[in-house]
């Protein structure tokens, strides 16, 4: 990490020494294999020696990059943006202004050892957004590809956020929330910790999810309550009539005849044994902290 640090100096040449010897770092480190030639690096911006900086990356004005950060080959930083260390990204990624992430979890458990946060490639994480790295020691918080992660919004601590969903902005993620491929979150919306929102769900604005979420539904309501399939999100996705229809008479085993949960499952598994509705069984079999019904 830079040593410019916030804090109280004791004197204004220690501070301008200090200011030298951070400028003599980064020369060095820019001179060396640390940040990649191509690498596009603004003059206020502060990157330790110890980041790894890919080529074609482009990282704005008064941006700081701590150590043990490694951020892969076309990724964009814009101004404000403060990578915090242990944090890992691949490739392609955007960042807006304002983002924070790798920040300490907000959790009175966490005793300051090494964790991680872990992003993949080709995301989008708009404005003012923090991501947190895990809290037991060695642990992560992990974002896949594809994801676009709107503004002014946090994800905790151990989340696993899957590839190509849609976190819209004000969203809040608990600790240890996983989220599945292709799932809408709306504004507003809050995620309990542990919960778990399936694969192309659909959840409405300012809805509180405090049970856990099935794939390929619609759900509103402060207290969270199924509405349907998630039809939008599936014909997008490229789900045919056929494959539309199987997880359509799931839905209504599961939430219309009055059965009991274990007995409705064994009916999708007898009724409309799919790919898809497999998936859907499996995750409420799975679930912790049991499914909205």
């Amino acid at each position: 990490m830079l040593s410019l640090e916030c804090g109280v100096l004791d004197s204004g040449s220690e501070y301008r020494l200090k200011m030298v010897r951070d400028e003599k770092r980064l020369a060095e480190s820019r001179g060396g294999m640390a940040i990649d030639p191509s690498a596009v690096v603004a003059s206020t911006a502060r990157v330790d020696p110890e980041a790894i900086i890919g080529p074609g990356v482009r990282i704005g004005e008064f941006c700081v990059i701590e150590s043990d950060v490694r951020i892969g080959a076309a990724c964009a930083l814009e101004p404000y943006v403060y990578v915090k260390r242990w944090t890992t990204m691949g490739e392609r990624n955007e960042i807006s202004a304002g983002t924070v992430l790798g920040t300490d979890p907000l959790d009175k458990n966490f005793g300051g050892a090494r964790s991680y946060l872990r992003i993949g490639s080709g995301n989008k994480i708009r404005e003012h957004f923090t991501i947190s790295r895990g809290t037991p020691p060695e642990s992560a918080t992990e974002i896949g590809d594809g994801n676009f992660i709107m503004t002014s919004g946090h994800i905790a601590h151990n989340c696993r956020i899957g590839n190509q969903t849609v976190i819209a902005s004000c969203v809040l993620l608990g600790g240890y929330v996983e989220i599945e491929d292709q799932a809408f979150l709306s504004g507003g919306v809050l995620v309990h910790q542990f919960g778990k929102v399936g694969r192309l769900a659909m959840v409405s604005g300012n809805t509180r999810v405090n049970l856990d979420a099935p794939p390929f539904f619609t759900y509103s309501g402060f207290q969270i309550e199924p509405k349907g399939l998630n039809l939008v999100g599936l014909k997008r996705a490229g789900f045919g009539a056929a494959e539309i229809g199987a997880i359509k008479k799931a839905y209504q085993i599961l939430y219309r005849r009055g059965l009991k949960l274990e007995e409705a499952l064994a009916r999708i598994e007898a009724e409309v044994p799919t790919p898809e509705t497999r998936q859907l069984v499996d995750f409420v079999r799975r679930s912790q902290r049991g499914i909205c019904r």
